[in-house]
């Protein structure tokens, strides 16, 4: 069984860097809302996953996207990502102060902002579709949708055990995490490129 496609997710997603968010958006929180939040944040982690898995090619297909271009495009984003992970950025963490503020303020932040764009943004869905095009047989889609589970279960971990994590790592615990995940994450972006290249132009094969 190829693991890459969960080695990815893993780097891309990264719970660990999105524990202080968490703390930050679920601060002054019942323990009851905190364990909501994490249900519901895992839960929608794995329906982004598992959507992307299941119809993401179809919905390429009705904007007459070719795959070859998803995937030099999903690779720079992939590397953009992963660029910012080695300046101990979240890979997919793309907010404002005032949408932070904003965010805060809403009655559910699981879904907005923990689960989009922190944890399942632009870069983790177009990995998803393009590993799910590579998917040959119905037992690789469904790893696929498996590596959602996995994904959900490590984010409801992480998230769980937010506050024990954050004190034992520290700031510069989940910064060196962050960073070396990132560099995980830039070499596998350089290969999703390559491969989308060698497509669009036969000559560079």
């Amino acid at each position: 069984m190829d693991f890459k496609p969960l080695i990815t997710l893993l780097a891309i997603v990264n719970p660990l860097a999105i524990v202080p968010f968490f703390i930050h958006y679920t601060q002054g929180f019942s323990a009851r809302q905190r364990r909501r939040t994490v249900l519901i944040s895992s839960v929608s982690a794995f329906a982004v996953i598992a959507t992307c898995a299941i119809i993401g090619l179809q919905i390429l297909e009705f904007f007459g996207i070719s795959l070859a271009s998803f995937q030099v495009g999903g690779g720079m984003l992939l590397l953009t990502s992963a660029l910012a992970m080695l300046n101990a950025q979240p890979a997919e963490a793309k907010t404002t102060q005032s949408e932070v503020d904003d965010a805060s303020a809403r009655a559910s932040i699981a879904v907005v902002p923990l689960t989009i764009p922190l944890l399942t943004g632009p870069a983790t869905m177009s990995t998803v579709v393009i590993y799910a095009d590579q998917a040959a047989t119905f037992l690789q889609h469904a790893a696929l949708v498996g590596y959602g589970v996995v994904i959900a279960l490590a984010t409801a971990v992480c998230f769980t055990l937010a506050q024990p994590i954050s004190k034992a790592l520290g700031q510069t615990g989940i910064n060196v995490m962050t960073r070396l995940m990132g560099l995980i994450l830039a070499a596998l972006a350089v290969e999703v490129m390559a491969t989308g290249l060698v497509k669009l132009f036969p000559a560079l094969g």
